[in-house]
């Protein structure tokens, strides 16, 4: 007798990505109940039997026009608890976009590193294991969660999507700071793999005074190549279009831009301007905070659940 798969539930605001992967998987989502109460408080629980059945719970942990991310998170918690309480065996959480990672440590006296707390909550409320896309910083990550932990880094989505867009043209992948140099290498190995030739790196070296970028210098070769700028998430734009106008002067003959999370907090210069080409985000953030022609027309959004449900069926067993 073969072993039942497990339960795939999501949260409201997630309940469509979940429902992607679940299909990827030939699966369907788990019923399950939310209340909001009058005073703000709310609970929420699974509305089939969990006993002795693996769960995973989709949630992406971002703040949007009716929940904030500490709403998010709090009713994934929750919810997690409550699964636990209901003797489900293990809880696995997939959260796409994971709030409070660019906290991850000490800037200032006394700051606090936030993303170490959100760590300890989630192994309080009985999370076994946690899934997320692209994080600010790896080691940080596998620091802060003692939980079993997997990332699904941008790199291999990326370099499949622009390897079709650059032709034979010379490349450069550039990281729009020295923190992402890592990160650009990874997205540069995987696109020479894609394109079957070298592709060359340049980076941009900033110089901060509290916490401010007082001047920067990209540091490579960008001239006559097209120049591909990738990051973790784009929050106001500045930094992409800082490296963009830093490649445009140093001879770039075209300039894309590829990050896994699109926050898109502040009406920036970046989507206006036209040093971009493409700008390529992943579906961990819908664009709610664009307008839609805005985003029709400069955005290009990967799905990502295929990839993640690729991940989940070697972990559970599945046929897919």
């Amino acid at each position: 007798m073969s072993k039942p798969g497990p339960l795939l539930f999501a949260l409201k605001g997630s309940q469509a990505y979940g429902a992607r992967v679940a299909q990827h998987l030939g699966c369907e989502l788990t019923e399950h109940e939310e209340r909001l109460y009058e005073d703000g408080e709310h609970k929420s629980r699974p509305l089939q039997p969990v006993a002795g059945r693996e769960a995973v719970v989709f949630h992406s942990l971002y703040g949007d026009d009716r929940q904030s991310g500490n709403d998010k998170l709090c009713h994934l918690l929750f919810f997690c608890g409550a699964l636990k309480d209901a003797g489900a065996r293990r809880v696995q959480v997939v959260a796409p976009y994971l709030c409070y990672g660019r906290k991850e440590r000490r800037t200032q006296p006394q700051d606090p590193i936030i993303s170490r707390y959100v760590a300890a909550m989630f192994e309080a409320c009985g999370v076994d294991r946690l899934l997320t896309l692209e994080v600010h910083n790896d080691a940080a990550f596998d620091n802060a969660f003692r939980i079993p932990s997997q990332i699904l880094p941008g790199a291999t989505l990326f370099a499949e999507y622009f390897a079709a867009q650059v032709a034979e043209a010379e490349v450069v992948a550039v990281s729009p700071d020295s923190g992402g140099v890592k990160r650009a290498e990874q997205f540069r190995h995987a696109l020479q793999q894609c394109l079957g030739r070298p592709v060359a790196s340049a980076y941009m070296a900033k110089h901060r005074r509290d916490d401010i970028v007082t001047d920067s210098v990209l540091i490579g070769d960008v001239a006559g190549k097209t120049a591909i700028i990738v990051d973790d998430l784009i929050s106001t734009g500045n930094t992409l279009l800082r490296a963009a106008e830093a490649c445009h002067a140093a001879g770039a003959t075209r300039i894309l831009a590829g990050a896994v999370h699109g926050l898109f907090t502040t009406d920036s210069e970046l989507l206006g301007s036209p040093l971009l080409e493409t700008i390529v985000v992943f579906d961990s953030v819908p664009p709610f905070r664009l307008a839609p022609e805005l985003a029709a027309q400069r955005l290009k959004i990967i799905d990502s659940s295929a990839a993640v449900a690729a991940l989940l069926a070697e972990e559970y067993g599945l046929n897919r």
